[in-house]
């Protein structure tokens, strides 16, 4: 049972998601201030039982606001732009936990992610981490937890301690590797909602396509690893029963989902205008809601199974994020406003980025967001900072599309290495190992060799676009 003041923010967090939407479709800034005064409440109240890791990023950005109040003209507009930075990427998490709240409920999901689990070694690796890229659609980082936790029910029927550890870590990393690669193209993903809201003239129907190549670069590598470099056990392992079911039939469940959900989101954009984003804040909770309705209602009747897990969204399933919401909504704070105190400075004091060969910053795009990720920085946080900082793209001669590319790969790789990410933390604790040893060391040589290839894929998009 949470706190009262938990719950409260749950609600408030809830109402933001409300306020934020209108927003999306020109309905002016006063939706943006309601949501950001929304979302300040609910911080405040979701401060009382945060951890001091949480407070730490709200303490950083009390001092951003009063060095910008002590040093800059204009520092209420900014300190409101980053407000509206900081709801708009909870509103989209909101959104997207409410999709996920109504999923993870369901049997048939449920069965679909033990299918995918039961699968033989020789296309376990494979179909664990096409199911997380398509569980971390709908789930987001539930699909680790999810998945996850399917296969360590699988592994720990497994009698051979030694046999149990490496098939437990080799389907681990699928999951985890699955949903990272989800981060380079989805609508979905706060990594394109972030990338494009800092990005000039980007948009995600100019770069899906590219940023689909850099996810099935991801997939590829990951499998081509997994197949070559496979543990050496001392003993050959049992063998194991084939699943004889269609993968069709028992996947349509979560593929009927997202196709609901793609095909509402893109009707919306194009029959609208809305942003992407905008129209995936519209279509999810709308779908969260249908599918609620579908499943086996509780006594009462469907109408108030749907009354009852909508409160229970707002005051349990968003009052458990509390710490999330907190250190999402700071990133993309501390990001927006620290960006506007630095760029002057950088402008004046740094060194000239407008000088340096386009293609050269790009690849550096890649590396730095998985490296900043190593020493506590968010992606978000370090997207939100850092790009800002830089030339637009057109002025360095380059596509816009071209730095979409290279941000959500260097993002998608920090989904797989950053101790200080969901994921990561998700799966070693799965594996009952540091959260270091699961990004370095599990990850370590496939984020290098992503990262290489990614970085060659950036080049070859950019001189082609």
């Amino acid at each position: 049972m949470h706190p009262i003041s938990a719950r409260i923010g749950g609600i408030l967090t809830a109402l933001a998601l409300l306020a934020t939407v209108p927003h999306e479709y020109g309905g002016g800034q006063g939706f943006a201030v309601v949501a950001a005064g929304l979302l300040v409440a609910a911080l405040l109240m979701f401060s009382l039982t945060a951890r001091l890791s949480r407070l730490t990023f709200v303490a950083v950005g009390v001092a951003l606001i009063a060095w910008a109040a002590a040093t800059r003209q204009g520092w209420a507009e900014a300190t409101l732009t980053a407000l509206t930075r900081g709801g708009f990427i909870i509103a989209l998490f909101t959104a997207l936990s409410a999709l996920r709240s109504a999923a993870i409920g369901s049997q048939a999901i449920l069965d679909c992610g033990r299918f995918l689990a039961r699968q033989p070694p020789g296309r376990r690796y494979l179909a664990l981490t096409v199911g997380g890229h398509l569980f971390g659609l709908i789930l987001l980082y539930g699909s680790i937890s999810l998945l996850g936790s399917l296969a360590a029910e699988s592994t720990a029927r497994e009698t051979d301690p030694e046999l149990r550890r490496h098939r437990l870590r080799r389907m681990l990393v699928a999951i985890q590797r699955g949903f990272a690669s989800t981060l380079c193209w989805s609508p979905m993903a706060l990594s394109m909602a972030v990338t494009l809201s800092v990005v000039p003239g980007a948009s995600w129907p100019g770069a899906v396509g590219l940023c689909l190549v850099s996810s099935a670069l991801m997939i590829s590598i990951g499998w081509l690893l997994d197949s070559v470099l496979k543990p050496q056990l001392s003993a050959p392992p049992p063998p194991r029963a084939v699943e004889t079911d269609g993968w069709l039939s028992r996947l349509r469940p979560l593929l009927v989902l997202l196709g609901i959900v793609v095909a509402g989101v893109m009707a919306l954009h194009k029959g609208t205008g809305v942003a992407v984003t905008g129209a995936v804040m519209t279509v999810v909770p709308l779908v969260a809601m249908a599918w609620i309705l579908i499943l086996p209602p509780l006594p009462g009747g469907r109408a108030a199974t749907l009354a009852a897990r909508i409160g229970q969204f707002a005051t349990r399933d968003l009052a458990g994020y509390r710490g999330e919401i907190i250190l999402l909504f700071m990133a993309g704070f501390i990001g927006s406003l620290g960006s506007w105190l630095l760029v002057p400075i950088m402008q004046a004091h740094g060194p000239d980025l407008s000088a340096a060969p386009p293609l050269l910053i790009l690849a550096a795009l890649v590396w730095t967001i998985p490296l900043t990720g190593q020493i506590g920085m968010n992606p978000i946080l370090a997207v939100s900072l850092l790009v800002p900082m830089l030339p637009a793209p057109m002025a360095l001669g380059i596509h816009p599309t071209a730095m979409v590319v290279a941000i959500t790969g260097g993002w998608a790789i920090s989904g797989n290495t950053s101790p200080f990410t969901a994921s990561v933390l998700l799966v070693g604790k799965l594996g009952g190992v540091e959260a270091r040893h699961a990004g370095t060391v599990w990850n370590g040589l496939y984020a290098v060799t992503a990262a290489a290839a990614l970085t060659l894929w950036v080049l070859v998009a950019a001189t082609i676009l």
